[in-house]
Parts: C-alpha cells; sequence; structure tokens
C-alpha cells in the first residue's frame, strides 16, 4: 500500500505540473497583452516595457514557467529595483486587476466554496443513495417508477433554472429564508447553515438524481450477484444482506463520480454562485475570465486540478475499505 501511495502521490504531482504548462502555454499564445492593460491607454513605450520586466513577461516562455513552478515550492521574487516584491511559499503570481496575491484571493474564497460543495454533498448523498436503493429493491413495482420518473425530470432541471425557482417561491413569495448572504461557520452556524440552505439544494437537486439512477443500476446488478445469493441461502437479515454485502460493493461506482463532483465542486460553482451572489471561487474564476486576469485563472485551474486528482485518489483508496474484494 505504501508503495502504492507513492506511485499515485508521483503521479498526481506529474498531472498538476502538466496541466500547468498546457494552461501557461495557452496564456502565452493568446493575443492580449496583461502589460498593456496594466499600463493603460496613454502608455509609453519604456513605460510599458518596465511593466513587461517587472511581471517577468519579456523572459522567454520557459524561463517564465520554471519561474512559475519554482515559485508554488519556494516562492520568489518579482520585479526589479524599488517595485521587486517578494511572493512568499505557495506563490502562484499576483493578480493583474487588483495587484492582490493569487493565493491569498483563493483562500478567502474557499471557505465559501468549500461550505457550498460539503453541505450540497451531504444532501445529494442522502437523497440520491436512498431514492436509488428503495427503487432497486422494488425493481419494476410502482416505487420504482415513480422514483425514476422524479429522478429524469430532476436531472433535466438547470441548476440556473431550479435556483430562480427556489430564491422566488421560498424568498420572495413565502418569504420563509432571507437571501442568501455567506456567513462564516464559527461566527454563527445556525445563520451559517440557513444562508446556505438554498444553494444547496439547488446544487442537491440535479446531483441526486444522477446519484438515484447511477445507485439504482448498481444495486440491482450487485444483488444478483452469486455472493448475495449465498447470504441470503445462509439465513442472514435482510438488513445485513442489503447494507453490509449488497450495499457495500454496489457503492463502488457511485464513489467515483463522487470523487470528480466534490472535487470540481471545491473549486467553485460559477452558476450558483453567481446567482445567489455568494463570494466563492466561482465567481472570482468568471470575474478572472471577464477581465483576462491569467494568473488568477491559472492559481483557480491548478486549484480545481489539485482538488479532482486528490479526490480521486482519496477514492481508490476507499475502494479497499468499501469492497473488500479489491484489496486483491
Amino acid at each position: 500500500m505504501t508503495l502504492y501511495l507513492g506511485r499515485r502521490i508521483l503521479g498526481v504531482i506529474g498531472v498538476l505540473i502538466a496541466i500547468a504548462a498546457i494552461t501557461f502555454t495557452i496564456f502565452y499564445v493568446l493575443p492580449s497583452d496583461p502589460a498593456a492593460a496594466a499600463c493603460g491607454k496613454s502608455c509609453s513605450t519604456e513605460r510599458l516595457a518596465a511593466i513587461r520586466e517587472h511581471m517577468g513577461l519579456d523572459q522567454p516562455l520557459w524561463r517564465q514557467f520554471a519561474d512559475f513552478v519554482t515559485g508554488i515550492f519556494t516562492g520568489r521574487t518579482m520585479g526589479t529595483g524599488q517595485y521587486v516584491l517578494h511572493c512568499r511559499f505557495p506563490c502562484l503570481g499576483y493578480s493583474y486587476e487588483n495587484s492582490e496575491a493569487v493565493w491569498d484571493l483563493l483562500m478567502d474564497r474557499l471557505p465559501v466554496s468549500a461550505s457550498l460543495a460539503f453541505g450540497a454533498a451531504v444532501i445529494w448523498l442522502v437523497l440520491g443513495l436512498s431514492a436509488g436503493v428503495a427503487a432497486a429493491l422494488r425493481k419494476d413495482t410502482l416505487t420504482d417508477r415513480a422514483l425514476m420518473v422524479g429522478a429524469v425530470a430532476a436531472a433535466s432541471l438547470p441548476v440556473y433554472f431550479t435556483s430562480m425557482m427556489l430564491i422566488y417561491g421560498v424568498i420572495r413569495f413565502a418569504g420563509l429564508l432571507p437571501y442568501p448572504q455567506y456567513v462564516p461557520f464559527g461566527d454563527n452556524p445556525l445563520d451559517w447553515a440557513s444562508n446556505l440552505l438554498l444553494p444547496w439544494l439547488a446544487l442537491a437537486i440535479l446531483y441526486a438524481a444522477m446519484y438515484a439512477r447511477q445507485s439504482r443500476s448498481s444495486m440491482i446488478e450487485t444483488m444478483a450477484e452469486p455472493y448475495i445469493r449465498t447470504a441470503r441461502a445462509k439465513g442472514l437479515p435482510r438488513r445485513t444482506v442489503v447494507v453490509k454485502h449488497g450495499l457495500r460493493a454496489g457503492m463502488t461506482p457511485v464513489l467515483t463520480i463522487f470523487g470528480m463532483d466534490l472535487g470540481g465542486l471545491l473549486a467553485g460553482a460559477v452558476i450558483t454562485e453567481s446567482i445567489f451572489g455568494l463570494p466563492g471561487i466561482g465567481r472570482l474564476f468568471y470575474g478572472a475570465l471577464s477581465s483576462g486576469d491569467q494568473p488568477v485563472i491559472l492559481g483557480v485551474t491548478l486549484l480545481a486540478a489539485t482538488f479532482i486528482v486528490v479526490a480521486n485518489l482519496a477514492v481508490d483508496l476507499l475502494y479497499a475499505v468499501v469492497d473488500p474484494r479489491v484489496r486483491y
């Protein structure tokens, strides 16, 4: 297991470096010039050259990329003379828009996106798995058909439509909840949950529908396995057969998509955060795209890639816990 984990960690580092290289190269070949944007319309040639030197844009691409990767692990010094900046570890550069450190911007927004992702994940797992398992155990019955029709209908609703309906129905029409404003968990856990309830539901409705369909098909396949018939023949209680032997093995495909979904949401849910006005990483990324803020875009891309590959690594390790057959 130690050797396997070591190989996977090296693979994760290699994937992240490859993603950084591809993204960095794409930004380099774009026609936009960040130095010209920072300098303004009435900018002299000398001033433009000074800004390019300060940003490191006058260096070859390989040198810029090497400085960027080195800065992530050790920090780096940017600029020259009186405009020198010391970017501490882990250095992702500075925003072209407001000159703030990209790492600080990401860490300021991460609690919002993490709260949104983990809260929605709990709801969609509970709803999706419950509906999927219930449908699988009552295959071809009215309950099965009703649950799957509901899942298909929910999966057909875009997140922006569900979000707007929740805002109109719960906030504007019924007045049951205030319009979401992020409150840190440490300040007031109740306000934190009440302000995030609607964004959680907006995401959970879509994901729960997909997880219900996935878990149903997986459970139907698992419950037809020979070892399930053997467990029933031994006289084990139905609850033990379903939960201990069926559900654990049947959840392996669900774990796979859960790692991808949660990792992606940790890097921000652009539509949901924008509609509900949550200051998460998704809104930061959207603003950076609109303004062409390349360091922020690259930082969010790397953070998203890190979450996804780490989540996949965690899922692979959990396989052995959920399904003992994987250990062999």
